[in-house]
């Protein structure tokens, strides 16, 4: 089956580490994102965010006339580096994986926010959204990460 993808990035003025301590927490992301809140279902089966945990994302966006609350899962994670999560719930897409990378580039942190999932026909619609959000998102993201920085 044909796979639809979107990606955003971006280079943040902040360390890694800070950069890891927002996108390795879903619990953080209402902080700076486009989320009103976030709710862990389970912790991870070796650390409370790593893989295997599960949680729930409520979007600030209307969708279809509500805010979609998207069910993810950890599915893997490098301490500073790399998580990866696909959606157990809540959005119409199959097989998805998405993959956030951080690498150090040019005095900050290179942020790469990707995913892809199975072009059906309600995944060709959430497309049409993902595709927006993700660079906000990744803006988002680094925004927060360089207010972070300062402030430390």
């Amino acid at each position: 089956m044909a796979r639809l993808h979107a990606e955003a990035e971006r280079i943040a003025h902040a360390a890694p580490a800070i950069v890891w301590a927002l996108v390795s927490d879903a619990s953080r992301y209402p902080e700076w994102g486009p989320w009103s809140s976030c709710e862990y279902d389970r912790p991870g089966d070796a650390s409370p965010r790593g893989p295997g945990a599960v949680y729930r994302l409520r979007s600030t966006r209307r969708y279809l006339g509500r805010h979609p609350v998207s069910v993810e899962k950890v599915l893997e994670a490098e301490e500073g580096r790399f998580l990866a999560y696909t959606v157990v719930g809540g959005i119409p897409v199959r097989n998805y994986r998405a993959e956030v990378t951080l690498t150090p580039a040019d005095g900050g942190t290179r942020i790469r926010w990707a995913a892809s999932w199975d072009a059906t026909l309600a995944g060709r619609l959430v497309y049409r959204e993902l595709s927006k959000v993700y660079p906000q998102v990744v803006e988002a993201a680094a925004a927060a990460a360089e207010k972070h920085a300062t402030a430390s």
